[in-house]
């Protein structure tokens, strides 16, 4: 009886053991996105959902105010990975741009390219905005603070002569924005991501009147001389149900993590990235999932690769 009884504890003991040693391996893989109506978002939950091997490895993706705050959450530990800009990474990185006299994020690392996330200036009909000039006096949101659309919306007015003083400025997420549109209570926004959009679809689709804002010409060009993450861009008729086509520019979107995260977790996250599941998951979950291409994955790329992944890439024949 007293052996059988120590056979029991003893095989309760090494259970409760392995348990912990399960629990312990267990690793939690966080993907800072944006607003649930962007494009960061969806993407975000279509690679999480494609990429998690439970129980050894779940990704999650979390909504959050966008590229910026991503950055500062991943810098702070409190989120694994997130989406970025490539030129929010890139200011981060150096400590340059909108980072200048901040501390540099030096332990920003790539994971991959992902697609470009075009600049949208929506207006709504009939309150005479034709380009980005006739946005002064105008009620505009710039998108809320920590996002990236914020800071290419200051860009944008820069280089037309504006400020946020000029403008009757509001910093509220798109989908928000819209809804004030659709009220007649704002007359344009800003919205940097890959299209189709959510909350512009969803404001087109309702019958509000909206047109998309060209950026473009000698002032564009200045832009795209002075920021080198910036490229010539187009968002092609019918996008957005009865919205003509219209130049812009955009910028890369990229997956970014912490040196301080193990090589041998992103390896896995990176070989999950481009494996059949999760192509077959981008192909057929949103439009920009197709734009999601290994050979494009070091493209634009203007911080070092995380080790994991830099070993991945090798493996794959995409670096030397």
């Amino acid at each position: 009886m007293k052996l059988a009884r120590w056979l029991g504890i003893a095989a309760l003991v090494a259970g409760t053991a392995l348990g912990g040693t399960a629990a312990a391996q267990q690793q939690f893989f966080r993907i800072g996105t944006g607003g649930t109506a962007g494009t960061y978002y969806p993407v975000g939950g279509i690679l999480a959902n494609a990429i998690s091997q439970p129980p050894k490895l779940v990704l999650t993706a979390v909504a959050s105010n966008g590229s910026v705050a991503n950055v500062n959450s991943i810098m702070g530990g409190s989120l694994e990975s997130g989406f970025s800009q490539a030129d929010v990474a890139f200011w981060a990185f150096t400590g340059t741009g909108i980072w200048e006299g901040k501390p540099k994020a030096a332990d920003l690392r790539a994971i991959a390219n992902l697609y470009p996330e075009s600049i949208h200036l929506v207006a709504r009909k009939g309150a005479g905005i034709k380009s980005v000039a006739d946005l002064k006096g105008k009620r505009v949101s710039l998108d809320e603070p920590g996002s990236g659309t914020l800071v290419d919306a200051r860009i944008i007015l820069g280089a037309w002569g504006l400020k946020d003083s000029d403008v009757k400025a509001e910093y509220l997420k798109p989908n928000q924005a819209g809804d004030k549109m659709k009220d007649g209570a704002m007359d344009a926004f800003f919205f940097v991501g890959g299209f189709p959009a959510g909350a512009i679809s969803e404001l087109a689709s309702t019958g509000a009147g909206i047109e998309l804002v060209a950026i473009d010409g000698p002032n564009a060009a200045k832009i795209l001389a002075q920021y080198k993450f910036f490229a010539v861009d187009a968002i092609p008729a019918n996008t957005y149900k009865g919205v003509e086509a219209v130049k812009t520019i955009s910028v890369g979107a990229q997956w970014v993590t912490s040196a301080k995260v193990p090589a041998e977790i992103v390896y896995e996250v990176v070989k999950g990235m481009w494996g059949d599941k999760a192509r077959g998951a981008l192909d057929a979950g949103h439009a920009k999932g197709k734009m999601i291409r290994k050979e494009t994955a070091l493209s634009g790329i203007g911080i070092p690769l995380h080790p994991g992944a830099e070993k991945f890439y090798k493996e794959a024949g995409l670096l030397k």
